[in-house]
């Protein structure tokens, strides 16, 4: 499978993930069976928002255009305060600032995380050495820093140097280590799979890199559960929440590696990585990032990348990463106006 088609199905499947559970986000597991069935939420066509994405995937858009605009950790800030006008305002300015900001079913605030709206708002800070907690929200380890992190491993770094990427810039909302070095794991995760590797080596290099850093046990055991569970049986609702809920990084993480370990195809994964009654859009969409780089755009459910907001710009920001990680920058430079001095 070609690098261009992992990197297209990773951002439109987390593009679905997001999708499918921004409508059960906040509700238990009874009341989502309750509403749907015993199976839970299982069609974005029943989810009934019309394919809406939320900040999960409108931050890791502006985590490509940072690195497509510069990739320096203030090119980083800068995008994601670009991220937060969208928060604020109700569409883009008649000037926007780059092609993105100019996309109007970017501004919709759909329950964004504290953490990375106070963070963002914020100097752009130094970055501090793996282990020691951030200037920035020092106690928080939500899952914003992992939902955003996805294109860090689908530029052509090489795992290690995504894995770093991805944890200094989540720095700069995400203080706690875990949260960090959750991100930095996933970004080296999607950047083996979407190289071929298969996801339980790529966990299994990913924790070796895990094991290089300190204050890793929190993502460490997360990890390892996700697996020991899946290797259990059967994928179900009940085991994804003896993985976790979600609401913090490791947790979306290993629950999106569960999913994705468990489910027979994209869309099992999908259905059961936000069938729970934790964070269900942040938990589909780092499950999406996955399953759409180890399946490829052919391999998700063409009807949901039918129904998803935003897929056209999903998939203009795929290849212009795809043409970045080769070095064809000609292509890019009206989009993405590189930053002055």
């Amino acid at each position: 499978m070609e690098f261009a088609e992992r990197v297209r199905g990773s951002l439109v499947g987390g593009a679905l993930g997001d999708a499918l559970g921004w409508p059960i986000e906040f509700l238990r597991l009874d009341r989502i069976r309750e509403l749907h069935g015993e199976a839970g939420l299982t069609d974005l066509a029943d989810a009934g928002r019309g394919g809406q994405v939320t900040d999960d995937t409108q931050m890791t858009l502006f985590t490509a255009e940072g690195l497509l605009r510069g990739g320096r950790r203030e090119d980083l800030h800068a995008a994601y305060r670009r991220w937060f006008q969208t928060q604020r305002l109700p569409g883009p300015g008649r000037f926007p600032d780059g092609w993105l900001a100019g996309q109007e079913f970017l501004y919709a605030s759909r329950a964004p995380g504290n953490a990375c709206m106070t963070g963002v708002v914020l100097d752009c800070t130094e970055p501090v050495p793996f282990g020691q907690d951030g200037p920035v929200n020092p106690n928080s380890k939500g899952c914003g820093t992992v939902m955003r992190s996805a294109p860090f491993g689908l530029v052509g770094l090489g795992a290690d140097e995504a894995f770093r990427q991805a944890a200094l810039a989540a720095q700069l909302t995400h203080g706690h280590p875990t949260g960090y070095l959750a991100a930095g794991a996933f970004a080296a995760l999607v950047e083996r799979v979407a190289a071929g590797v298969p996801l339980r080596a790529a966990v299994s290099s990913t924790l070796a890199r895990l094991a290089a850093v300190p204050d890793n046990a929190e993502t460490t055991e997360a990890l390892r559960r996700a697996v020991r569970v899946a290797d259990e049986g059967p994928g179900s609702a009940e085991s994804v929440e003896r993985v976790g809920l979600g609401w913090v990084a490791e947790e979306c993480l290993a629950i999106a590696v569960y999913a994705a370990l468990v489910g027979a195809d994209a869309r099992e994964a999908l259905v059961l990585a936000v069938n729970h009654s934790g964070d269900s859009d942040s938990t589909g969409a780092v499950c999406g990032n996955l399953v759409g780089a180890m399946y490829g755009l052919s391999g998700l459910p063409a009807d949901w990348c039918a129904l998803v907001e935003g897929r056209e710009v999903l998939l203009q920001v795929a290849d212009d990463l795809v043409a970045f990680a080769h070095g064809d920058r000609a292509a890019l430079a009206d989009r993405y106006p590189l930053p002055v001095g």
